[in-house]
């Protein structure tokens, strides 16, 4: 603190919040996207649904938004059942802030015999809930042309 005038005294806060970095969220991300191959290889589709925010979404192809744990447990157990059991990610870009982090990358799935049943890109909005980053917005499509008769 400082006498600025007769009857002001001005104060600075010595203590600054350290600045928000970006490359240690990316490796945060990341560590989340393997946490979800695992998580996926597992067949849990509990904890798929508890990588989501509370209010998290996922916005696949062929069907409306699901939002909610319940709904999220239904998505990734019907995912499981049908055969999907690798998830791999692969991050290209990320931007955002401390409290949101945009994600763009590239996906393929597969199943236990290491048989690719898509590929393509995602845009995941990663919000910070309880000190760690989880899904958000989960957007993603695919790379393969539609099936056809």
């Amino acid at each position: 603190c400082f006498l600025v005038s007769a009857s002001l005294i001005a104060c600075t806060n010595q203590e600054t919040k350290p600045a928000f970095d970006l490359a240690n969220a990316k490796n945060e991300i990341e560590a989340a996207n393997a946490a979800i191959s695992e998580i996926i290889a597992k067949g849990d589709s509990v904890g798929m649904a508890s990588a989501f925010s509370s209010d998290g979404a996922v916005m696949l192809n062929n069907m409306p938004s699901m939002q909610g744990k319940d709904k999220l447990t239904t998505v990734w157990g019907s995912s499981i059942r049908a055969g999907v059991s690798k998830i791999e990610r692969s991050t290209t870009e990320v931007w955002g802030d401390e409290n949101y982090i945009t994600e763009e990358g590239l996906y393929v799935i597969k199943t236990k015999d290491d048989v690719q049943i898509d590929k393509g890109k995602y845009i995941v909005l990663w919000k910070k809930e309880d000190g760690k980053w989880k899904l958000h917005r989960d957007l993603s499509n695919s790379d393969l042309p539609l099936a056809t008769k």
